[in-house]
């Protein structure tokens, strides 16, 4: 790895020293579109240069340094409609003027999640997006919560804290989840084990549903979770938030504070957080034993903006302990608290990333690197001896290397490599969950971009190599998850090396049949490597007895998904179908063989499988009636064995209906908002073979807030209450409905964000 690592920094050092230096610049006026009035202080952003300008009292902004080539220039302010435009640079100064108009509805955003950096509307890929905004009113206690709200997105859960991503029915190994567009490497083969991220320091969350291999990789066929941070500072600034939400149920606290700076280009930031939570309560006024979760993270950045690139470096460490809702814990666990002593999870995660973008002339060059470390412990019963059952440590370093070119106008491509090393060892704990291994990744792919006029197509294909080495070892097959029980067979031995390789290949094309309505169509073959536990595991975990199978092949799938869009002054509407065929799907299913101890035996298996569902979003701010919005979402998604059954974990079908009250100002507040939803959520009839049918529920949720507007900060108040009627339910991705627990009951969320300045 040190090998490679000097011979990437000496392809830095070399691109840094034959760029060219430009001399581009741009400037322009901001005005109100009805009045004509000038703006002050609208936010001018080029996201791809991190860099950017405020207008001054006059409407008038300056952005210079800019390299040559294409960009698109992002305007934003409060109230207003977003903007965007396109420019090519090529050594010249270039003049523009904008006319905001008070925002209706919302337009199409920049996403850079796609394969491609543009608009959502020129994007061939649906990208979903979920603002820090949106996020920080939502009643959820955790990321992965507050994101459910995106049709087609559904979690699994052992409780509040211990959640995994589902979209469109796929999860665990099957989503990535990206950090600023670097895969982020969890022990992600069980719904135990969450990931380790917090919206500390985000902007908003991006989410592709369905296959997304082709420019991220094997993990990826299911769908990717974008994590985007937030801007860096206005050049000359030092500024900073503090969040600070409570949460009615758990008795709890989340709270975030973030200072950032940008000294003539030296854009840097520091920022931490806490989470911390009782036991909820359930519908039933019933507290749900060993739910509770604590945690904090610290982050840093630091980069260097100029004319020549932008390079920047990203720390984050996150250290959380969650209970675990077990047989052993049910017995122990007697009063709601706070504090984790008996059956939890302590883990620990250190992420460091460099990102660094070259610009040469109308190329641009993308260069990330990034290590991390994954330290996962269960802890049993009372501290002794045998305290520590489990302690893994997962280390990842990865590498990106992507040459994006505009040959003209209609055409662009990207051409890039990517690489991974991971090394999983087990510390002085008696069980091993996984085996002590290797594991080595490999791919190249290319990306072709072409405009006719209103239709966009796109093409591109990808080759995949992955090598994983377990050496000989005793399996160390005890891990319990709360079985006091211990198997005294003889020790069982596990060994493997294997190597697995394929072709990805996608084609989409976006129609924009006028200004107001367009179609997405999309077809994508992935595929995804069998993971470590799917090959080696052996033991119990959880309530289960788990084998891994070693004969497993490569899972593929081929997904149709056709999309419409449409957006006019007072409407938007999107509806999307997908078909996803399965070759091979690989999933842990019950068989027939029992442990000594009577224990059933789960062993992980294929079978041809498919998927096939959609989503609709509906979203009306009827003319003259300003004030009113109405909003309506639906999901739903199958998932069958090609030979008959059902898969297990999908969600069940899901309505959302929503009624939105707003007024731009009234005496001192600004944006002032009382909604009112309701949640239907369908029966689940289809189970897979180890699951039951769950019933249906509605749940109510209200919501109000408001802003204050002190000079050119605005402090945000916001107040959530889900399920406010207590309604005691199952949900059909909750694991505790096993063990006879039922979801959260009434939760009031009361939340402030409260922005300050110490330079402008």
């Amino acid at each position: 790895m040190i090998g490679k690592g000097s011979y990437l920094l000496l392809l830095f050092l070399l691109l840094l020293t034959f760029a060219g230096i430009s001399q581009n610049s741009i400037s322009g006026k901001v005005t109100e579109k009805s009045s004509g009035e000038p703006l002050p202080g609208v936010n001018v952003y080029i996201h791809e240069l991190s860099t950017g300008a405020v207008t001054d009292s006059l409407g008038i902004f300056s952005i210079t340094g800019i390299p040559s080539g294409q960009f698109i220039v992002h305007f934003s302010y409060i109230g207003y409609e977003t903007r965007h435009r396109q420019v090519s640079f090529d050594g010249d100064a270039k003049q523009i003027n904008i006319a905001l108009e008070t925002a209706v509805l919302k337009s199409a955003e920049v996403v850079v999640s796609g394969n491609f950096t543009s608009t959502q509307h020129d994007n061939t890929i649906k990208i979903s997006t979920l603002g820090i905004d949106k996020i920080n009113k939502t009643s959820a206690p955790s990321l992965i919560g507050s994101i459910t709200e995106v049709p087609g997105v559904s979690m699994i859960s052992k409780g509040p804290g211990v959640v995994t991503p589902v979209i469109r029915g796929l999860s665990l190994n099957n989503i990535l989840l990206l950090n600023n567009g670097v895969p982020l490497q969890n022990y992600q083969f069980s719904e135990d084990h969450p990931y380790l991220i917090d919206d500390n320091g985000l902007e908003r969350v991006e989410i592709i549903k369905g296959p997304a291999s082709l420019i991220y990789g094997s993990g990826a066929v299911g769908g990717v979770i974008n994590l985007i941070r937030e801007p860096v500072a206005s050049k000359g600034t030092i500024n900073g938030k503090y969040d600070l939400r409570y949460f009615s149920n758990t008795v709890g606290l989340l709270s975030n504070l973030g200072i950032k700076g940008n000294q003539k280009g030296i854009v840097w930031g520091v920022r931490g957080g806490i989470n911390s939570h009782k036991d909820y309560i359930q519908g039933n006024k019933q507290f749900a034993p060993n739910t509770r979760f604590n945690g904090y993270n610290v982050n840093a950045d630091l980069g260097l903006i100029r004319k020549t690139g932008v390079f920047r470096l990203f720390y984050k460490h996150n250290k959380n302990k969650f209970g675990m809702s077990v047989e052993p814990a049910l017995k122990t666990v007697t009063e709601n608290g706070r504090k984790n002593e008996f059956w939890f999870q302590d883990l620990t995660d250190n992420l460091v990333i460099s990102q660094n973008r070259f610009f040469l002339g109308s190329i641009k060059l993308d260069i990330d690197l990034s290590y991390q470390n994954n330290n996962r412990q269960l802890k049993g019963d009372e501290p002794g001896e045998h305290f520590t059952l489990v302690n893994m440590t997962l280390q990842t370093f990865s590498y990106t290397a992507k040459v994006s070119h505009s040959i003209n106008e209609k055409a662009r491509y990207i051409i890039g490599l990517q690489g991974m090393f991971m090394d999983n060892k087990n510390g002085d704990a008696p069980d091993h969950v996984l085996p002590d291994a290797y594991m080595n990744d490999f791919s190249a792919y290319g990306l072709f971009q072409y405009t006719f006029s209103s239709l966009k197509l796109e093409a591109g294909l990808r080759y995949s190599y992955r090598n994983i080495n377990v050496p000989y070892q005793e399996s160390g097959g005890g891990h319990s998850h709360g079985d006091e029980e211990k198997d005294e067979d003889e020790p069982e031995y596990v060994h493997y090396d294997g190597q697995f390789d394929n072709l990805s290949a996608s084609l989409g094309t976006t129609w924009n049949i006028n200004e107001t309505n367009l179609i997405r169509l999309n077809l994508a073959s992935a595929f995804r490597s069998p993971n470590l536990a799917e090959l080696t595991q052996h033991g119990r975990h959880g309530i289960r007895y788990e084998e891994g199978n070693p004969e497993l092949n490569m899972q593929q799938n081929l997904e149709f998904d056709l999309g419409y869009h449409l957006h006019t002054g007072h409407t938007t509407l999107d509806i999307s179908v997908f078909y996803n065929h399965i070759y091979n799907y690989i999933h842990l299913a019950p068989t027939s063989d029992t442990t000594e101890d009577g224990d059933r035996v789960y062993r992980y298996s294929q079978a041809n499988s498919r998927l096939y569902g959609g989503e609709a979003s509906l979203h009306i701010h009827p003319h003259p009636l300003d004030w009113l919005h109405f909003v309506a979402t639906y999901s739903q998604v199958y998932g069958e064995y090609a030979e008959g059954g059902y898969l297990p974990r999908i969600p069940a079908n899901d309505l959302y209906l929503e009624i939105r009250l707003e007024k731009q100002r009234w005496k001192g507040l600004r944006d002032i908002y009382l909604e009112g939803g309701v949640d239907f959520v369908f029966a689940q009839n289809n189970p897979a073979r180890f699951e039951t049918t769950t019933s249906g529920y509605n749940l109510v949720n209200l919501g109000f807030g408001f802003d204050v507007q002190l000079k050119r900060n605005r402090l945000s108040f916001n107040i959530k209450a889900s399920n406010l009627l207590n309604i005691q339910y199952y949900d059909h991705l909750s694991t505790l409905q096993d063990i006879g627990i039922y979801n959260m009951g009434r939760n009031i969320m009361v939340g402030m964000r409260v922005p300050f300045n110490i330079k402008n």
